[in-house]
């Protein structure tokens, strides 16, 4: 595994990727706000405010951050989040120690972020990769964050579904062609659907698009967003919605219709799949999503630590160092199940499903088709509605037999208007520029 922690964003292949149980808070919206109470430092995060969560993070910073006490403030959301620390920076009564949250969040936050470039040594020492400590630059010549956990999507598959596989076909590297051929013989042999996707009103489903369908066959998203072969990626989705079982519009967590045998195949993010192969995980894989003519798009979700102008800078610092710690960081995983993104050896009794996860992350992670998406960056309370445009275009193609390309078209405008008027740059897999634009 700890070639995952080590090997190059050349090919746009962060590495290491998280299971991240606990990001899916944060996907799918937070609990309350959940505060530790006093100490020395405030560490202050978007993740683990369920209490389960919050109670095993609390534990990891007192056994693993021994030179400082830190207080643990889980934010309700982004949103509260950055008004908070925007509030006492801007009143230079800043008494956030640590700032943590996932890279979408911090990007809109670096003028008010201090820089840490005197803790890069120790993060390269760490084994955090040039490359993860580039995207904590947030496109500065400083460094804003340092990288602490990391999480991703996977396919989870029952293995009484692998006999329908197409012939010759390896379920580690599909392409979508074979995906979807595989959903519709295992249709045909089953007289009903067996695959599902996360179109409940909660599910994900608009990451799916993102991140893997339109970055596989466009090599983009926005700026290839009417492209022809935008519409191919859509025209494929359309056939594949035709092999699910309907009931996926109701689907928000993948895990609980996989348990329940509803469905035997589902992509989704590994924190809403890790129950389904919990109590039998020799009955279960995961594997990396299929992989299109422009390479295999996948979304990374990077989470960093950072410290406000104005914060106690040397009191953050020892717990940055601390939770950056090989050790930390294994712990997290064991028990919040992000990934490190340091270099840390795997221990070999990690639970099943984390273990059938962590092998998923890796074969997609390390494939040379690899196409790292990000989370869109930057749009902050407009990410909603940035999200609805693509799980519009989902229903009237999908679930209403609109034409995909007449459909994209009539979506473009809204997608304009949404980015002119957060006027951000794009971010991956589109290309670097200053202002964000439709193509």
């Amino acid at each position: 595994m700890s070639q995952v922690l080590n090997a190059s964003f050349s090919r746009r292949g962060l590495l290491g990727l998280g299971a991240g149980l606990a990001v899916a808070s944060t996907l799918a919206g937070c609990a309350g706000a959940s505060t530790s109470g006093g100490g020395d430092v405030t560490f202050f995060s978007t993740q683990f405010a369920p209490v389960e969560e919050k109670q095993r993070f609390e534990k990891i910073l007192t056994e693993y951050v021994k030179d400082v006490k830190v207080g643990f403030n889980a934010l309700p959301s982004a949103a509260d989040f950055n008004t908070q620390l925007k509030s006492q920076v801007d009143a230079k009564k800043v008494s956030i120690g640590v700032a943590a949250a996932i890279h979408g969040d911090l990007a809109p936050l670096g003028d008010y972020l201090d820089n840490v470039d005197d803790l890069v040594a120790d993060a390269k020492a760490a084994g955090i990769t040039d490359d993860l400590l580039t995207l904590g630059k947030m496109g500065t010549a400083q460094q804003k964050y340092i990288p602490w956990m990391q999480a991703s999507y996977v396919v989870c598959v029952n293995k009484k579904a692998l006999e329908w596989l197409p012939s010759g076909a390896d379920v580690n590297a599909l392409t979508y062609d074979q995906f979807l051929q595989w959903a519709v013989d295992a249709n045909k042999a089953n007289g009903k659907p067996v695959f599902g996707f996360p179109a409940g009103p909660k599910g994900l489903y608009h990451r799916f698009f993102q991140g893997y369908l339109l970055p596989s066959f466009t090599g983009g998203v926005v700026s290839r967003w009417t492209s022809d072969d935008a519409v191919k990626g859509w025209t494929w989705m359309q056939e594949f919605w035709k092999n699910c079982n309907p009931a996926s519009t109701n689907y928000e967590f993948m895990q609980e219709p996989l348990a329940r045998g509803e469905v035997l195949v589902a992509w989704d993010h590994v924190a809403r799949l890790v129950a389904a192969p919990k109590d039998k995980p020799e009955d279960w894989i995961m594997v990396p999503a299929p992989i299109g003519d422009k390479g295999l798009g996948y979304m990374l979700i990077v989470a960093g630590m950072a410290v406000p102008k104005g914060g106690d800078k040397a009191q953050a610092a020892k717990v940055i160092k601390a939770l950056s710690a090989p050790a930390a960081q294994v712990e997290l995983l064991r028990q919040n199940a992000f990934f490190p993104v340091v270099k840390a050896d795997l221990p070999t009794d990690l639970p099943g499903p984390i273990k059938l996860a962590a092998e998923a992350i890796e074969k997609q992670a390390t494939s040379p088709k690899a196409l790292l998406a990000l989370p869109p960056v930057g749009l902050g309370a407009k990410d909603g509605e940035f999200g609805q445009v693509f799980k519009d275009v989902f229903r009237e193609t999908c679930l209403q037999g609109a034409d995909p390309k007449a459909t994209i078209t009539k979506y473009a405008t809204n997608l304009e208007t949404i980015l002119a008027g957060a006027k951000v740059p794009c971010w991956a897999p589109d290309p670097a520029a200053d202002v964000c634009k439709v193509g």
